[in-house]
């Protein structure tokens, strides 16, 4: 039984190392220093500077520090909330909450890499008047909940760029 159950893990470690499968890697990045702008802007503006850490860089060149090589601009940040469906009665009972980034990335000296791209994620969100609070804190768990998942796809598109001299 024990040779069985053997043969079987090493069958199936030896199927999934040739099917290509492996975890994903950090992002690699065609730059070594990034400023990220607004500086002291909104949500995803400082989500993405938390993840860029050592490598971030204000875009003003400061003495004694590398300048940066590249600027990733948070053009526009907007968080919407429509009323998706109303009961007989006229109360709201499900909202749809919305957030659209508009973004690019240049060089310092303006060149584009990334020409200005909009990302848009929306949720639906049930809504109950008697528990005000509590659908609070389920949207601001769904507003950040979108934030990364955006966050996510612009370090993505920043890391196709493979040189900072053309665009992908």
């Amino acid at each position: 039984m024990r040779r069985l159950l053997a043969l079987v893990s090493v069958v199936l470690l030896v199927s999934l190392a040739g099917c290509g499968f492996h975890l994903r890697n950090a992002a690699s990045f065609a730059f070594d220093t990034v400023a990220v702008t607004p500086e002291r802007g909104g949500g995803v503006a400082g989500e993405l500077a938390r993840y860029f850490g050592n490598r971030l860089r204000p875009v003003a060149v400061v003495p004694g520090q590398d300048p940066v090589q590249a600027v990733v601009d948070i053009l526009e940040e907007r968080r919407e909330e429509a009323v998706a469906g109303v009961n007989s009665s006229g109360q709201v009972r499900e909202l749809q909450l919305r957030i659209q980034v508009r973004f690019r990335m240049r060089t310092p000296q303006g060149r584009e890499l990334i020409a200005p791209t909009a990302i848009a994620q929306q949720r639906e969100l049930s809504f109950n008047e008697t528990v005000v609070l509590a659908k609070d804190a389920e949207k601001a768990a769904l507003y950040q909940e979108m934030q990364s998942d955006i966050v996510q796809q612009i370090l993505r598109r920043v890391g196709s760029v493979k040189s900072l001299g053309a665009t992908p």
